[in-house]
Parts: structure tokens; sequence; C-alpha cells
């Protein structure tokens, strides 16, 4: 890895530029960059095939030794931050001394790969909040879904907060990004059935057949999915609701949703 730089002003460029990366999606996605943070998400990166371009770490709470032991760090320059300069670009309170540059991927539809007999994908129909991105990530991961798809992408994809509460599971999980036409599109070309999360002339989630390819789609918590989804959908499914309102989180529903189908295929756990 060569010699270790080493910075102690929080007012270096290099610093200036990694805080300007966190904060600003466009710059992330001209630069083809992006920046996580912590000793796990750092691990799932590098085993979800991302590469990394540079590594900060704090010497006081992180040995050099400890990342030149990672697998997939060869080459990979160190640089050593001053404890008042790691504080200062680190977003947890509870910290692991190490923040990964890495570069990005491109979550093309086509480069999907499916398992060959009834796949199970999530889609989201533009989400806007990190928290719920993350959240439908981390439900993936647990569900072992073949992908999550996001139709008509608002929010990044490499927001801190994305991969913070994903707990690294944007590493874990396919994704896949395109407008809901293409995305419609790729799954008629995958013959799959498309269930719409709905309210509305819909069936009861638990009594539709979910053992064939399927994707189940979700749109907004505020709006629901818009007409291309509902027009195009193969069924329309509901869940039942006793109280005062009638929707929920979106990661809830899908959650749901997604176990059910899991259920009817089988899985125990």
């Amino acid at each position: 890895m060569g010699d270790v730089k080493h910075i102690s002003s929080t007012q270096n460029p290099e610093i200036r530029q990694l805080e300007h990366w966190n904060r600003k999606s466009r710059d992330r996605r001209n630069s083809g960059r992006f920046v996580l943070e912590g000793l796990r998400e750092l691990g799932l990166s590098l085993k979800g095939g991302y590469l990394p371009d540079k590594l900060y770490f704090c010497p006081d709470i992180l040995p050099e030794s400890t990342l030149r032991s990672i697998p997939g760090l060869e080459g990979c320059p160190l640089v050593s931050l001053s404890p008042e300069v790691y504080r200062h670009l680190a977003y947890r309170g509870k910290t692991e001394g190490v923040i990964g540059l890495m570069f990005s991927k491109e979550h093309r539809l086509q480069d999907l790969v499916l398992t060959p007999e009834a796949p199970l994908i999530l889609v989201a129909e533009a989400p806007e909040k990190p928290g719920n991105i993350g959240a439908l990530l981390r439900t993936a991961d647990a569900a072992g879904l073949d992908a999550v798809i996001i139709a008509d992408q608002k929010g990044d994809l490499y927001n801190p907060n994305v991969i913070r509460s994903s707990v690294g599971c944007l590493f874990t999980v396919q994704v896949a990004t395109g407008s809901s036409p293409e995305v419609l599109d790729y799954l008629r070309k995958k013959k799959m059935q498309v269930m719409a999360a709905a309210l509305g002339d819909s069936l009861r989630y638990d009594l539709v057949d979910y053992t064939g390819p399927t994707a189940i789609v979700v749109g907004t918590e505020s709006t629901g999915l818009t007409s291309v989804w509902m027009r195009e959908a193969d069924a329309r499914i509901a869940i039942p609701m006793q109280g005062a309102i009638d929707s929920m989180n979106v990661s809830v529903a899908a959650s749901i949703l997604i176990f059910e189908a899991k259920r009817q295929r089988g899985f125990s756990g």
C-alpha cells in the first residue's frame, strides 16, 4: 500500500472534498465515488464487488495492521487522520475508525442476475426518504430477494443515510434503477407477474399466489403507486387494517408482503 499520508487539519482540501461528496449527491454521481463509514460496511462493500479508491482511518481507534489484513484492499492508498479530523468527518457516535472512498456502480437492469426458477423481486416506485430505502434493502437482504429495483429514482442510493439505515445491505442486495416503463418492460421480458400494493379493487395480500416469478411493487406512503403500475399490474393486493388510517410505512408494508411470498415458497428461517 505504500507510505501512509497523515492529515491533522479539518481544513485540508482532501477533507473538505470528502465532506462535499457526503453532502452533494450531484457531485457524488459526477465523480463516480461515494463515502462510507465503518468496518462492517467496508467489509460488505468489498464482498459485494465494490472497489476502494482510498481509505481514511484513525490509528487511535483502528490499527493500520487491521486494515492491511482485510482481503480486497491490496494496493489501496491509506490516509491516517488525527482524532479531531476523524470526529469531524464521522457521522456515527459509535464509530470504528475507518472511512472509505469507494467507486460506485451503475445499477443497470440488464446487469441483474436472477435465479432461473421463480425469482422474487421488490420494486419501489420513487422512494424519497433515505431511511425508507435503507429499510427496504434490509428487508430484501433478510428475505434473500433476487433484487430490488428502484423505479423513477428520486433520491441518491449513495446518500450516507441510505448506507447507514441499510446497515450495509446496499452492498449485499442486487439493486437496479430505471424508469417505470423500462422496469415494466424488463419484468415482462422476464415473464414475471406484477403484484401492485394498492388500495381499492384489491385482493387480500395472503390470498394470492406468489410461488411463480413475482415482482412485488410498492409506492410512496403519501400518494401510492402511479397509474402506470395500477394499470399494468397483474393484480392489486392490499393488507387489511383495522385502525383509523388506511396506510402504513412503506418498508413495513413491503416486509409483510415479501415474507408472505417467502412463506408460500416454504421459507422457514
